[in-house]
């Protein structure tokens, strides 16, 4: 009589072999492979934004009469280029130069009376206080003088500066008062760019090198100027960045100035880390000796690496050109 094992203890007995024949194939699909690494790079690229600005040169001026006055004559010509101090405006004013004739015959006087009291305190006919009197008109007088004398000389309106004649304000025969601008007048030697900046921007430090282009033409500027407040209205602030002196640049001329903003990291690894399964773009990463697959997003590809959009951090090791065979979660070995 055959003997035949209970229907549950035959079943245990199919389990077990085949948990045997199945660590078999586990060991074979999980045997370390050599391998190749690199470690990913991670690179940081200055990133600016376009900030429209204006050139404006570091001197300009509106200048305006200081006394009141017939235009006698008037040498300005819009564009004109001027030296500094050369007359460009002439005021007639006659009673200015009555007034410093006024002033001279006063202080003749003064300085007659002071010498007269001066000579009879020395011969004892007059006392120490009608000196000091007379001195004081005399100095009084003396100052009357170089005051009269002083407004005679606001009848010559010079160039400030050495420019450029921007505006002109009056013709001859035009009356001039006190605060009545006559000209305007921008200097040539020194040019920076104007611009307002948004407040969400950073704030480079004073000194710092800013590119600033005029047409397609890259000028490095230095700032110079930086507002620390802005304005309610437009938010913004008010920055100014001298340009060098050989630059081609004119007044009023539009520029952009690229403003740093924060650095933009960008990943690399060797182009042939990634391998491409239908539109899955996958790597493999080395964790704990065993090669983990990773799904990534990939960018620009520049020579032999590619960029790494998502999917890696910088720093981790990935494989190189991994073997057919190699998949995720087995061992590895480092090739030498």
């Amino acid at each position: 009589m055959t003997l035949r094992p209970p229907p549950l203890v035959f079943a245990l007995l199919l389990l077990a072999g085949c948990h045997r024949a199945d660590d078999g194939a586990v060991t074979e699909q999980v045997a370390p492979l050599p391998v190749q690494t690199a470690v990913v790079a991670s690179t940081r690229t200055p990133r600016t934004q376009a900030v429209a600005g204006t050139i404006r040169p570091f001197a300009r001026a509106t200048i305006a009469a200081k006394i009141t006055g017939t235009v006698a004559t008037s040498n300005l010509v819009v564009g004109q280029a001027v030296a500094a101090g050369e007359t460009l405006v002439t005021l007639q004013a006659d009673e200015l130069a009555a007034r410093v004739e006024q002033a001279k015959a006063a202080l003749a006087q003064a300085e007659r009376e002071y010498e007269r009291e001066r000579t009879l305190t020395s011969q004892g006919a007059s006392t120490t206080d009608a000196v000091l009197a007379a001195d004081d008109r005399r100095r009084q007088a003396r100052a009357a003088a170089q005051e009269a004398e002083a407004m005679l000389t606001y009848t010559r309106v010079a160039a400030p500066f050495a420019g450029v004649i921007t505006g002109e304000l009056v013709k001859p025969g035009d009356l001039a008062t006190p605060g009545r601008a006559l000209f305007d007048i921008e200097g040539t030697d020194r040019l920076r760019a104007e611009v307002q900046v948004p407040e969400s921007l950073g704030r480079p430090a004073l000194g710092a090198n800013l590119t600033v282009m005029l047409d397609d033409t890259p000028l490095v500027g230095q700032l110079v100027e930086l507002s620390p407040a802005a304005d309610p209205v437009s938010r913004t602030r008010l920055a100014k960045i001298d340009l060098p002196s050989s630059t081609a640049a004119r007044s009023g001329q539009f520029v952009r100035v690229l403003w740093p903003v924060a650095d933009d990291v960008t990943l690399t690894v060797p182009a042939s880390a990634v391998s491409v399964l239908g539109q899955m773009e996958r790597v493999f990463v080395l964790t704990a000796g065993h090669a983990q697959l990773r799904l990534v997003k990939t960018g620009a590809r520049d020579g032999d690496r590619i960029e790494i959009a998502a999917g890696l951090d910088a720093g981790e090791t990935v494989v190189v050109a991994p073997p057919a065979a190699l998949r995720d979660g087995q061992p590895v070995v480092l090739q030498p």
